[in-house]
């Protein structure tokens, strides 16, 4: 069941959304004012909000920009419900992250089609994500692969030198000592790559060979810059 959080000063009005909202199978989660619209959101995390403007304490327009700024609630469609119908006051609305603007009185019908639009983008939206987030721990995986494989080799072939070696009746403390030092190193270069992919905040994907993918460990646009 989708979850609606409805926040709006006028508890008559609550309940004539909640009461149509529930006809339509809607679960409704109630804020009387934008403080406690923004506290529900928070905690709630609701399918989509249906926001008034006009509330005393703080706007519809500041409540919107908020959320739409917020980690965690910056996905949600927010549609204002308002008597405002300057041109201005729908622009500020949209630009402060509102999916959607409906004036009062609105048509019951109106509003369930836009609420089911929201929705739908919603669900798109998650969607997206989600696949980026696939792609980008795949292009992760294949840029450890790439940039690990080669140390790693090294790390064997030392150690399986270093094992012949020390069998021997003469052991070359040099050649043993020369292998260490291939490991260690080869050991850093493993661990600065770890540290880089650990770091990178906003990876940059960039194509690699056979339709995979590498995270581009030489791009800016990391927590170092």
């Amino acid at each position: 069941m989708k979850r609606i959080l409805v926040i709006d000063d006028f508890p008559d009005n609550v309940f004539l959304l909640q009461d149509r909202l529930e006809r339509e199978g809607y679960e409704v989660i109630k804020a009387y004012n934008g403080e406690m619209g923004i506290q529900k959101a928070i905690e709630e995390k609701p399918d989509l909000i249906l926001l008034d403007v006009m509330m005393p304490d703080i706007s519809g327009f500041d409540v919107c920009k908020k959320l739409s700024t917020t980690d965690g609630t910056n996905l949600i469609p927010i549609i204002l419900l308002t008597a405002l119908t300057e041109v201005e006051d729908i622009k500020t609305g949209l630009q402060a992250g509102a999916f959607d603007y409906i004036k009062k009185p609105f048509n019951k019908t109106e509003l369930i089609a836009r609420i089911s639009s929201a929705l739908r983008f919603s669900e798109m939206n998650k969607l997206l994500v989600e696949i980026e987030k696939i792609k980008t721990y795949a292009a992760t995986v294949v840029t450890a692969n790439h940039e690990i494989k080669q140390p790693l080799t090294l790390i064997n072939l030392s150690t399986a030198a270093i094992r012949r070696e020390i069998i021997k009746e003469e052991i070359s403390s040099e050649m043993v000592l020369k292998r260490i030092d291939f490991i260690e190193n080869a050991a850093k270069d493993i661990l600065a790559v770890l540290e880089k992919l650990g770091s990178i905040k906003k990876p940059v994907i960039t194509p690699y060979v056979n339709n995979l993918n590498i995270v581009d460990l030489k791009s800016e646009d990391d927590s170092g810059n």
